[in-house]
């Protein structure tokens, strides 16, 4: 597998430092509200490198992590809706107001209330996208000793100080490889506008962060006590320290949208390397901007469109999937309602076709279309050109209908758009599968393995003789009652 690092600026070769298993740490959301179909969209590229990871023999070792404290309002020095003209450092130290809190004011809760809220509605939309959980999610606010002790090798190494104000700081000069991942200098940096002269005098310098911030006395929720009084950690503290105690110091991608790219991941990472003494991701992965009918979406504008609202028009949340998948993961795309309808129906008709070919003899899969798709999804996740191919695919006469299936079927562990549901067909539950079928299944499984599709199709005619019927999905074999075919 190869991707377009961000550092590099080049499309590389992904070789996991562990071999055989790849691990990554994905920026996770922010639960203060509903994740729209822009996040969902840089959620879903890490889903897809995971799954291509997969598809070619790597075990995949995946943390996300719940920033559920910190994140301000003007973490980037911009507000929520704004498009910075020229980079500007993170200007916030104290209780400007962290996003989380404002929405518990706002919607009358606890601030942990609204976190956890909303993070079931994130988890609750990831399963709506098949978009498979990470092995961790872990919380800010329960990972803080850990970043107590990561800022404490900071100020030990000389990398932090604690400011004018009783923050602690992290000393943007003591970095020197800072701005290798945005091509931001130090030096071109504007500072913030909150204070007179434009800059911050607890700093030393004005590019320097809270690593600690210290809380006013208005501040009753999500504080902590630690040896610079009581407080709440920053933003990019979050991220290194709960990437460094579950992945180590050595991880093979960490993903992110664009915007995170600065200054979110370039601080996340003067820190991680700071505390390390060595470069510790080793490939930054970014998704590009989504926008919505030609706008970039935004409370402002009214245009925020969540994965409950295409659900809501009657359609189906996979082809939000699909419809994202058509364009390149790293160009910016402008979704539509008429794209979001188009890829319904083609699902749709591609499940009907699906159903039917898995009816007639299988086949192994032709040369000419398996490969080039392969090389796509392995090529910078090129899933574009990979639909393209099976739209061909789709058309041509000359290829046999099992080896139709037998294409799309195997394509779809990564698409993961569900070729092979079984329209309207419930299955039974597990005991009411007999003994004698699941023999015959697991024997079809191993036949399948070894691609012997004349032992696999006579398997598939006596499970059917005994009334079920058996389906090849992304996940395996699905066993069911025989129905009527579909089409």
């Amino acid at each position: 597998m190869r991707l377009y690092d961000t550092r590099l600026k080049d499309v590389v070769p992904i070789q996991p430092a562990r071999p055989g298993v790849l691990t990554i740490y994905a920026c996770g959301p922010t639960v203060y509200r509903d994740a729209h179909v822009g996040n969902m969209r840089t959620f879903l590229l890490t889903d897809v490198i995971r799954r291509t990871a997969e598809l070619e023999g790597l075990k995949v070792r995946l943390v996300q992590n719940i920033t559920d404290v910190g994140h301000m309002a003007d973490d980037t020095g911009l507000g929520d809706d704004a498009t910075p003209a020229e980079p500007a450092v993170d200007e916030g130290q104290a209780d400007t107001e962290d996003k989380v809190l404002k929405q518990a004011a706002t919607e009358g809760r606890s601030a942990l209330d609204i976190a956890r809220d909303y993070e079931d509605r994130f988890h609750r939309d990831l399963s709506a996208l098949n978009i498979k959980p990470a092995e961790h999610y872990p919380r800010a606010s329960e990972s803080i000793d850990l970043m107590i002790d990561l800022i404490g090798k900071l100020m030990d190494s000389g990398h932090a100080y604690v400011g004018g104000d009783g923050s602690v700081f992290f000393d943007a000069q003591s970095f020197p490889g800072y701005g290798e991942l945005s091509g931001n200098r130090l030096a071109d940096l504007r500072p913030g506008h909150r204070f007179e002269g434009g800059v911050d005098p607890s700093k030393r310098f004005h590019a320097d962060w809270a690593l600690w911030k210290k809380a006013q006395d208005t501040r009753t929720q999500l504080v902590w006590d630690t040896p610079w009084g009581v407080g709440f950690p920053g933003w990019h503290t979050e991220c290194s320290a709960m990437s460094l105690a579950i992945l180590g110091d050595s991880i093979d991608i960490h993903t992110g949208g664009i915007d995170l790219r600065f200054p979110h991941h370039e601080d996340e990472r003067a820190q991680s390397n700071s505390a390390t003494g060595k470069d510790v991701v080793r490939h930054w992965v970014h998704g590009e901007h989504l926008l919505f009918e030609g706008r970039k979406m935004s409370k402002s504008a009214g245009n925020v469109v969540l994965v409950s609202d295409v659900i809501a028009r009657g359609l189906d949340p996979l082809a939000l999937r699909f419809a994202l998948l058509q364009h390149r993961y790293r160009q910016q795309m402008n979704l539509t309602w008429s794209a979001l309808e188009a890829a319904d129906s083609t699902l749709v008709r591609w499940r009907q076709k699906v159903a039917l070919w898995a009816t007639e003899p299988s086949a192994a899969m032709p040369s000419e279309f398996i490969d080039p798709i392969t090389e796509a999804l392995f090529d910078d996740i090129d899933t574009p050109r990979a639909i393209m191919l099976m739209r061909e695919l789709e058309k041509d006469e000359r290829v046999a209908p099992g080896a139709k299936f037998e294409v799309f079927a195997y394509v779809d562990r990564v698409l993961a758009v569900d070729l092979a549901r079984s329209v309207g067909q419930p299955q039974p539950a597990p005991e009411s599968i007999p003994d004698e079928v699941r023999a015959l299944v697991d024997e079809r499984a191993a036949a399948r393995a070894a691609q012997d599709w004349a032992a696999s199709d006579a398997l598939r005619d006596a499970i059917a003789a005994l009334g079920f019927a058996v389906v090849d999905t992304p996940g395996g074999q699905e066993v069911g009652r025989a129905q009527p075919a579909v089409g």
